[in-house]
């Protein structure tokens, strides 16, 4: 499969500069979101649509800063 529907943009999310790349891999869509400087992804989601995966991204970030992430950094990640 080849991803379709590409974009990235740059932008202030949640007080934070990021880079937010969206891409569409068959029927689904991926987001993800990656701190600008050192560039790491902290923050992906995927949907049926190209908004409703960047607003699972989005309310991600949201997340973090209620639970005190002061900066995308050092966020520990659990896998289930």
């Amino acid at each position: 499969m080849k991803p379709e529907d590409y974009s990235r943009r740059q932008q202030e999310l949640a007080g934070w500069q990021v880079t937010i790349e969206t891409y569409k891999l068959g029927d689904v869509y991926h987001c993800t979101i990656a701190n600008v400087d050192p560039g790491a992804r902290f923050a992906r989601a995927d949907g049926a649509t190209k908004d409703e995966a960047q607003a699972l991204v989005r309310e991600s970030i949201r997340n973090l800063r209620e639970q005190g992430v002061k900066a995308p950094t050092r966020i520990l990640w659990m896998d289930p």
